[in-house]
């Protein structure tokens, strides 16, 4: 089952499956600007990723003195989400902790996902209520994956993302296990341009933290057509693509794997966000296409 909203400018489809976004159609350029999710190489296309963001050591955490085991980026993205509201240029979702969740994860929640459009703008925001009555432990992360090329007469390496700041940010290495390593390398050395290929991402994603960037903008040597993504909030931010996939994933977190020597105490996890009970976390992004 999906869902669409829409205005003069763009076409939105969401899934109720993890209320993900799998299309964003700008009506101006006549372009798609979603990978396809094609399952040769990625079937998903912008999985939403709670209460974890990447892997938990050995697939577990612990919390007060019990073992709970949580996949990778967590269970929200494997959940069907339920139609709260619709108009025709905002919708909202939510996922409600149920006995599943709690299986995995031992706190009472509310997660609302709502996109809305204004003229070519698509904003996605994220609100996590803590339903229970001790502190809430999470984390939250986005994970959508944009079409290159998106002309078909143009090539993967015609690409480049541009950062509005000039970065000297190194890259976090990655265990086989997907755990952020004591190690770093450099990508972005006092540059605001990554030039797009595919062997970037022969090693896993690309694991930024505090970037001084809060707009990457995916643009063509070829032609004038791209996205500007605009995150402030969101501390950690991934770049990833499936090996030789005609994608690139712009991913912002507010929350990281777990390191390689961590004690899987979820209260000690770098990144973690604490929710008091009652209170509202919330955070955005934002694509604009042209």
């Amino acid at each position: 089952m999906s869902t669409i909203i829409e205005n003069d400018f763009i076409r939105v489809r969401i899934r109720s499956k993890g209320a993900e976004l799998y299309s964003v159609f700008n009506k101006k350029t006549a372009l798609e600007y979603m990978w396809s999710g094609d399952p040769f190489h990625w079937a998903k296309t912008s999985p939403v990723l709670f209460p974890v963001v990447g892997a938990l050591k050995a697939n577990t955490f612990y919390h007060d003195n019990k073992e709970f085991n949580l996949s990778r980026h967590g269970f929200a993205r494997d959940h069907l989400f339920e139609l709260e509201s619709q108009s025709w240029e905002r919708v909202s979702f939510i996922l409600r902790d149920n006995e599943d969740t709690r299986n995995q994860f031992p706190f009472p929640f509310l997660l609302r996902i709502v996109y809305q459009l204004n003229n070519a703008l698509l904003t996605v925001s994220y609100e996590v209520i803590n339903k229970g009555d001790a502190i809430m432990y999470f984390s939250l992360g986005a994970h959508p994956a944009f079409k290159v090329p998106l002309l078909e007469e143009s090539s993967y390496e015609d690409y480049y993302l541009e950062f509005n700041s000039t970065e000297e940010a190194p890259c976090f290495r990655l265990s086989p296990e997907g755990l952020i390593k004591n190690e770093t390398y450099s990508v972005l050395h006092q540059v605001s341009k990554l030039p797009l290929k595919k062997s970037l991402f022969y090693q896993d994603a690309l694991v930024f933290k505090n970037l001084k960037s809060d707009c990457i903008s995916l643009k063509s040597i070829r032609h004038s057509h791209g996205l500007d993504f605009s995150f402030a909030g969101f501390p950690y931010f991934g770049l990833w693509a499936a090996k030789d996939a005609d994608f690139i994933c712009l991913e912002p977190w507010s929350g990281i794997a777990d390191r390689v020597d961590h004690n899987q105490q979820l209260m000690d996890k770098e990144g973690i966000q604490e929710l008091k009970p009652g209170l509202m976390w919330s955070r955005n992004w934002s694509i604009k296409s042209y």
